[in-house]
């Protein structure tokens, strides 16, 4: 076995048990957490794409959950990871491997046929399933308040208008539906056109709108062919109202304290661009 640095000596046994001799053919680890993210070939079936986590990682075993409870209707097409293998104890996680570009940075992420694809495979997970949740609108306000009691950079000035904001909100059940939690280009890949989306690290169930949250600060801030090819694939209308500035806000707070937390000044940047953007549509 090639060498599988970054794992433990429990995690490369049962990668042995799992697929025998394996060669690493790429690494693709994001370098801000400890999860190693690789591809590995092997002599009688498709290449892996390995994920191994660290003892603090809670991202993993959401995407084992996702694989488990949602996604096995939607393999076969090709489009999602298919799931091999999962050990929520050893913290690791196979499945076969998606070829493709990554579409960030890359000229598909300019081309509407993207997001015309992207939108109808978001509406084929957020289809799988949903339920109404009383209490998630408070929790998600609760977690808000806590990214800013807790270490940042946003200007104490700013965190009391965020606040004010917060504590005006109200919490009405929602209707919540399996959820992808981080949608956009960074998580697609594309190949001969074809667009397939990988890592579900943050999936959960939630309002569907706020897998939207993310375009909305970046390829689809505007109105635009980008967006109009987005909602044609979705089929459903661009969100707007009072529920959807709630999704904007606390998904600005998180983006810029966990990004200042891991030490990326870029997305953190991009965090603190989200905050102004979200106190400007409260009116504050």
């Amino acid at each position: 076995m090639t060498s599988l640095a970054g794992l433990d000596d429990a995690q490369r046994a049962l990668v042995a048990r799992w697929f025998g001799e394996v060669e690493v053919v790429a690494d693709a680890s994001w370098g801000l957490t400890s999860t190693r993210v690789l591809r590995l070939a092997r002599p009688d079936g498709p290449d892996v794409a390995l994920k191994a986590a660290g003892p603090r990682d809670h991202h993993l075993a959401r995407e084992i959950a996702a694989h488990e409870q949602w996604l096995a209707p939607l393999a076969p097409a090709g489009r999602w990871p298919r799931l091999l293998h999962a050990d929520r104890e050893r913290r690791l996680l196979a499945t076969v491997w998606l070829d493709g570009r990554l579409v960030e940075g890359d000229r598909a992420e300019r081309t509407p046929d993207t997001y015309r694809q992207a939108g109808r495979l978001l509406a084929e997970l957020h289809g799988l399933g949903s339920r109404v949740d009383g209490d998630w609108e408070s929790a998600e306000d609760a977690r808000a308040l806590a990214w800013l009691d807790g270490p940042h950079r946003i200007a104490g000035d700013v965190v009391a208008r965020l606040r004010a904001v917060l504590r005006s909100h109200e919490h009405p059940p929602v209707r919540v539906v399996p959820t992808h939690g981080d949608f956009q280009p960074r998580n697609w890949v594309v190949d001969d056109r074809t667009v397939r989306v990988i890592d579900l690290g943050r999936a959960q169930w939630r309002p569907a709108r706020t897998d939207l949250a993310r375009l909305a600060r970046q390829q689809l801030a505007a109105p635009g062919a980008l967006r109009d090819a987005f909602v044609e694939g979705y089929g459903a209308p661009w969100p707007d109202g009072s529920a959807w500035r709630r999704v904007l806000l606390r998904e600005a707070i998180g983006t810029a304290a966990w990004a200042h937390l891991v030490g990326d000044t870029e997305f953190e940047a991009q965090g603190h661009r989200m905050i102004a953007a979200a106190l400007a549509d409260a009116g504050r």
